[in-house]
């Protein structure tokens, strides 16, 4: 089970919060990145986004079968296929 920490900070007039450093770094915060807010039941949840959906992710499918080899083979017989209907031998 992970370990409940919890510290006190103080809301600026500007409504800014500084998210201690404990936290930062166990979440992997690095300067400039968006973080949802969202209220849920009178509390607010902080959650770190990805910086481009699409970046992070770069390489999920990488090692598995060649979705390009599968798609030319699908491409080649759908041709073959409508030659076929349009110029029958």
């Amino acid at each position: 089970m992970s370990e409940l920490r919890t510290k006190t900070v103080t809301v600026s007039a500007k409504g800014w919060v500084v998210i201690p450093a404990i936290f930062r770094k166990k979440i992997g915060l690095k300067p400039g990145m968006k973080i949802q807010v969202t209220e849920s039941a009178g509390k607010i949840v902080l959650t770190p986004q990805a910086a481009d959906p699409v970046d992070s992710l770069y390489g999920k499918l990488a090692g598995g079968p060649s979705l390009t080899e599968d798609l030319v083979k699908e491409r080649t017989t759908e041709k073959a296929r409508e030659k076929a209907k349009v110029c029958p031998r």
